[in-house]
């Protein structure tokens, strides 16, 4: 795909330098955000102090209580080597290595016995309502649903988020080339990606669409400044070429 097509930001900057990083690359051109996320019940949690790392998800200790997470190595493994102090910029330098792998593994170990896994998109915010657990991943729109849409008591620790995109393509060969390409030009503008905030809470992938988010829903985004600050891509790459490998040492860790 050509950038240079896409409408430029108000402000004249090019859409090549509009777009956050990874939103661009030679088959796709991103349209919004969203993120997997750790939260947690706030009515559960004693004291004030609140949740705000993984390091504090993995400490059921100070923060008594099962945990919800996703049947599955992907994000999981990011997260074990998060909550073991390995830096965002290293981790999946780490985790293509097998000491790596050990390790996100040996993490995960320690608090097996406490999680409760699940498989679909609604189950985290069920699980914690229900108080099957105290802290859960979740995708990050199921819980605006149940915070702000049902007034459920969970908070997000946008911290420790792993951000991923979904994307635009035009398949090769296709006879309406030209009118496809027109949609992306009008679809990709900062203000049209803007405007699907108003109907889910996935951030658009434009930094200059903040400016026309209603800015009581701008917080709830991934892509929003604070909430974006720490988030770690989530690596496409990564996992396609070792997402068979991983998933059968998952399952086969799990049957343990």
């Amino acid at each position: 795909m050509d950038h240079s097509q896409w409408a430029p930001a108000p402000d004249g900057t090019p859409a090549t330098e509009d777009f956050v990083d990874g939103a661009l690359s030679d088959c796709y051109v991103g349209n919004i955000s969203w993120a997997t996320v750790p939260a947690f019940d706030a009515s559960k949690i004693a004291g004030d102090e609140k949740p705000t790392t993984m390091a504090d998800f993995w400490n059921v200790e100070k923060f008594p209580g099962r945990r919800g997470l996703r049947k599955v190595p992907r994000v999981n493994l990011e997260w074990a080597l998060m909550a073991d102090g390995v830096a965002n910029e290293d981790i999946y330098t780490t985790l293509g290595t097998p000491e790596g792998q050990d390790r996100a593994f040996a993490k995960l170990d320690e608090i097996k016995d406490q999680v409760v896994w699940w498989e679909a998109g609604a189950q985290p915010p069920q699980m914690l309502a229900d108080g099957e657990v105290v802290m859960t991943t979740a995708y990050n729109g199921r819980l605006f649903n149940a915070m702000y849409k049902e007034g459920k008591p969970f908070e997000i620790m946008w911290g420790p988020q792993v951000f991923d995109i979904d994307t635009y393509v035009v398949v090769k060969g296709s006879p309406n080339q030209k009118a496809a390409m027109d949609f992306l030009k009008f679809c990709t503008s900062s203000e049209a990606l803007a405007d699907t905030t108003n109907y889910i809470s996935y951030g658009p992938l434009r930094k200059s669409s903040a400016a026309f988010v209603n800015p009581d829903i701008l917080p709830h985004l991934p892509t929003a400044p604070d909430n974006f600050k720490t988030a770690l891509t989530y690596d496409i790459e990564f996992w396609a070429d070792n997402v068979d490998d991983l998933t059968e040492r998952f399952n086969a860790w799990l049957a343990k």
